[in-house]
């Protein structure tokens, strides 16, 4: 390799040593920004359980899916559907919008999403679901162009909501998010890590590449 590099041009070896320190620099500058957005930008509008009462009152609250087996929540949902359960309880929101996977036939989370609320006492009435919401980003997108959604509690965990709110704040919606974590749930480490080339791609979806997600007729959840 030092061969190699010896003998090329001078010229050649000047620019590849300003190529190289130009995509450290860009890395670098890409690791900070992700640093910051997930623990720094949005730390005032995340709110843990312990602060229910601080939570501002809005009149939806988004829940992400996150998977289920035969038939029942994953650790991860249940924990998001107890989360948004509590807030409709202590009357910190009217409705709670279900968003997630329900592209084949035999998967359908906003439906599981949907029995276990019924069954902790939430009526059908205070219950929207969104069977398109494959990804943060299509939730996010669908709750503002289908739902009418233009402020709302986020629902998830912890290590997710900064990615969440940074989306949802983009396309139009005021939210804080709300902290659904609790000592049952599985290490978050493999997840944590995967948010900061998730959030590089949120970054991308919203000022490059702008996909659509599945769309429709509006369904406002208030007429108003």
């Amino acid at each position: 390799m030092c061969r190699l590099w010896n003998r090329l041009p001078v010229r050649c070896r000047r620019r590849l040593r300003l190529g190289l320190v130009l995509v450290g620099c860009a890395g670098l500058v890409l690791l900070i920004w992700a640093g910051w957005t997930l623990t720094v930008r949005y730390a005032d509008r995340i709110y843990a359980p312990e602060e229910l009462e601080e939570v501002p009152s809005y009149r939806v609250a988004i829940v992400f899916g996150a998977g289920y087996w035969n038939g029942h929540p994953s650790t991860m949902l249940r924990d998001r559907l107890d989360a948004a359960i509590t807030l409709y309880r202590a009357g910190k929101v009217e409705r709670l919008l279900f968003s997630g996977d329900n592209r084949f036939v035999d998967y359908n989370e906003p439906a599981v999403m949907l029995d276990y609320a019924l069954e902790h006492g939430v009526p059908r009435g205070a219950i929207v679901l969104d069977y398109a919401g494959r990804r943060t980003y299509d939730t996010c997108y669908r709750a503002r162009a289908i739902f009418r959604v233009d402020e709302a509690i986020l629902v998830t965990q912890r290590y997710h909501l900064p990615r969440a709110i940074y989306l949802c704040t983009a396309m139009g919606l005021q939210t804080v998010g709300y902290v659904a974590d609790s000592p049952q749930a599985p290490s978050y480490v493999p997840y944590i890590v995967r948010e900061v080339p998730a959030l590089w791609r949120s970054w991308l979806d919203l000022h490059i590449v702008h996909p659509v997600p599945v769309l429709g007729e509006p369904l406002p959840i208030f007429e108003d």
